[in-house]
């Protein structure tokens, strides 16, 4: 994410900590796991009208390697919720192209001029079970 928010000239550590800081859930978070080593996270909170997936990060010299879309698309199978799943993602980044891979569309920009926000249909899910979510699979 860094990069992304480094090309668009808006990068500030302050207010990347204070955004997680405020939105951490503990509840709803995860970490990825690769070969026993933690690489990354990601959380998935729940809210009235949808879920939010939010802090999905995985270490730069672990993304290519299909780990997070393993992450992603074993997150997305495990939910039993009618509700749509919404994201926001920086404009440009490479992140588009995964959540448009697991079904993800764009519904419309963000208001911070940095963002956009993507959506996921409950429905959009071919593999979607009947179960209760559990922490996704480490791979």
């Amino acid at each position: 994410m860094r990069p992304d928010l480094e090309r668009l000239g808006v990068w500030d550590p302050d207010r990347s900590r204070r955004r997680l800081l405020q939105e951490l859930a503990p509840a709803s978070t995860w970490l990825v796991l690769a070969a026993g080593q933690r690489v990354g996270s990601v959380a998935l909170r729940p809210s009235k009208d949808e879920e939010w997936l939010q802090h999905f990060y995985v270490l730069p010299e672990h993304q290519g390697r299909g780990l997070g879309g393993a992450v992603l698309r074993d997150l997305l199978d495990r939910r039993d919720d009618p509700r749509p799943v919404r994201l926001l993602a920086v404009r440009g980044s490479a992140a588009l192209r995964l959540y448009a891979r697991h079904g993800f569309v764009r519904e419309r920009d963000h208001e911070n001029g940095i963002d956009v926000v993507l959506a996921r249909p409950s429905n959009s899910s071919p593999t979607a079970t009947s179960t209760a979510p559990s922490p996704p699979a480490s791979c």
